[in-house]
């Protein structure tokens, strides 16, 4: 028996949209085309689907509602459209009119002709009550199925892998936590194991919403990483988490850990936990029993788009790093002697060879609102953000030696190629800012200004660097940089090593460059030489 996408819309309660991607997915088959039999339907043409699509429809609804992908759901429900298969799956269309029967046709060009009732401005009778409600819904649905993350009226939170919280919503923070997470400007103190003990949740009576959360930390880490969950954990409240944790981890443990709970801050609902695992960290969204809409379920099985939105609206944070600017020395006398399509070879030549040693060096591109290219080296448990940066930059001043020799022989010129290098090291606020078509990684504050102006002044591909940078080095790892300043004496230039120099000081005064730098005129900087 054959149902027509009209009635099938108002029946399932889904979007046109919505039954187009399921055809375009393979999850539903591709429609019967034909005249309609409703005389009141003035469409030339009309989609038909066979009843069983009915069901397939509910068992998509029902695998989105666990909180499955859609590419989860795709593997689950793919269609084998395949005639050879056709009697161990049984057929979509009866031959019950040789007429009116069709077989799913397989071939792009052929299925766009056919879809065009999908698209179909059908004028419905008035009468039709039913068809009229379903326009209605139809209407609502889409509204919710365009949803953002910050239109989630459940409590919703993201934390990263060290078990931060990165992105909050309002409800989050009024029915869980009772306080304003979003003012805390270090990552470190949105730990969500301290915020949750600092609640004085028991651990020995309800702590469902602790199991819940130790689960994440048990399935991913080793108990012993525990008293790294954040700087200032005691040793009672390893304790505690250690006694949670082994609760966890025994399989013969009697500990069930249910994702239904109540909140702290809303004792009388039962709320549903949902988990969302990503590379960047693990969204909980806790929704009211059986409240779930489709729009979030949507939403959440889209993770491109909601990493995107979950990044732009990731809470800015006070970070220790270090950051370095790189510039092109002479950039617009290359641009004007090279032809344009030689230009452009040489820049993405020298991102080329820049790319691997940011990557290695666990570099990332920011924002900066002067010239030049920047990136940022934060500081985390597992590298030395300062030595990374440090070598980064040595190894870029080489690879550009390298490529600087390539061009003169490509182009028999005398030309040099220099890449003037600026670091330095600070604790600033870090954010997000949305610019289409990305959305790109800033830091604002003084740190990144000098790193720029730095980049300025040097010449002759030199890396210089700030006194507060070195200091921030133990000795070991001072002694393995060679640093100084050079001075001439009489005719000749005699590198003072292990000193540094205000800006002033190395500029002769009645140079134009005097007035160019004299908002960094008193930093005290060395020049970075090479590693010993």
């Amino acid at each position: 028996m054959l149902i027509n996408s009209i009635d099938l819309l108002a029946q399932t309660g889904i979007s046109r949209a919505t039954l187009n991607n399921y055809i375009k997915m393979g999850i539903v088959p591709q429609p019967l085309v034909k005249k309609p039999d409703d005389s009141s339907i003035k469409a030339k043409q009309l989609g038909y689907f066979h009843n069983s699509v009915l069901d397939r429809i509910e068992m998509i609804k029902r695998y989105k509602k666990e909180g499955r992908s859609m590419k989860e759901i795709c593997s689950l429900l793919q269609l084998d459209n395949n005639r050879d298969d056709e009697k161990s799956s049984g057929k979509l269309f009866p031959e019950s009119n040789k007429n009116e029967s069709i077989l799913l046709d397989n071939h792009q060009n052929n299925y766009q002709e056919k879809r065009c009732e999908l698209v179909h401005e059908a004028q419905l009778d008035n009468s039709v009550k039913k068809r009229k409600e379903f326009q209605d819904s139809e209407s609502q649905e889409s509204n919710d199925i365009h949803l953002t993350i910050q239109e989630i009226h459940y409590p919703s939170y993201l934390i990263n892998n060290k078990y931060e919280i990165e992105w909050i919503n309002q409800e989050a923070e009024k029915i869980i936590f009772r306080r304003n997470i979003r003012s805390i400007k270090l990552a470190e103190e949105r730990g969500i194991f301290r915020l949750l003990i600092d609640m004085g949740i028991p651990l020995d009576a309800n702590r469902r919403i602790m199991d819940f959360h130790m689960s994440m930390f048990t399935r991913r880490s080793e108990k012993n990483e525990i008293e790294k969950l954040y700087p200032s954990i005691t040793r009672n409240e390893m304790t505690m988490l250690g006694e949670l944790y082994d609760r966890q981890a025994d399989p013969s443990s009697d500990v069930h850990v249910e994702n239904y709970m109540n909140l702290p801050g809303d004792p009388e609902t039962l709320y549903q936990a949902h988990c969302i695992h990503f590379r960047e960290g693990i969204l909980c969204v806790f929704a009211p029993a059986g409240k779930m809409i489709q729009g979030v379920l949507d939403l959440l099985s889209r993770r491109g788009k909601l990493i995107r939105d979950l990044i732009k609206n990731r809470l800015p944070t006070q970070i220790q790093f270090a950051v370095m600017v790189a510039d092109l020395q002479d950039s617009v006398r290359i641009c004007a002697e090279l032809p344009p399509e030689e230009y452009f070879s040489l820049i993405n030549q020298i991102w080329k060879c820049m790319e691997g040693s940011f990557k290695k060096y666990y570099g990332t591109y920011g924002k900066h609102t002067g010239d030049g290219m920047v990136y940022y080296f934060l500081r985390n448990s597992d590298s030395n953000y300062i030595m990374n940066a440090i070598h980064c930059a040595i190894e870029l001043r080489e690879n550009m030696r390298k490529l600087s020799s390539e061009w003169k022989i490509k182009k028999g010129w005398f030309n040099e190629l220099f890449l003037n290098i600026g670091v330095n090291e600070g604790e600033e606020y870090f954010g997000m800012i949305p610019a289409s078509p990305s959305i790109e990684f800033t830091a604002l504050g003084d740190s990144v200004n000098y790193a720029g102006r730095l980049s300025d002044f040097a010449r002759y591909g030199c890396i210089w660097t700030t006194k507060n940078l070195i200091n921030r080095l133990c000795n070991e790892e001072r002694m393995k940089i060679h640093y100084g300043i050079r001075k001439k004496q009489h005719d000749r230039e005699v590198l003072i090593e292990n000193v540094f120099s205000r800006v002033m000081d190395l500029i002769p005064p009645d140079s134009a460059n005097s007035l160019k730098f004299i908002d960094i005129a008193t930093l005290p900087v060395t020049e970075v030489l090479k590693l010993r």
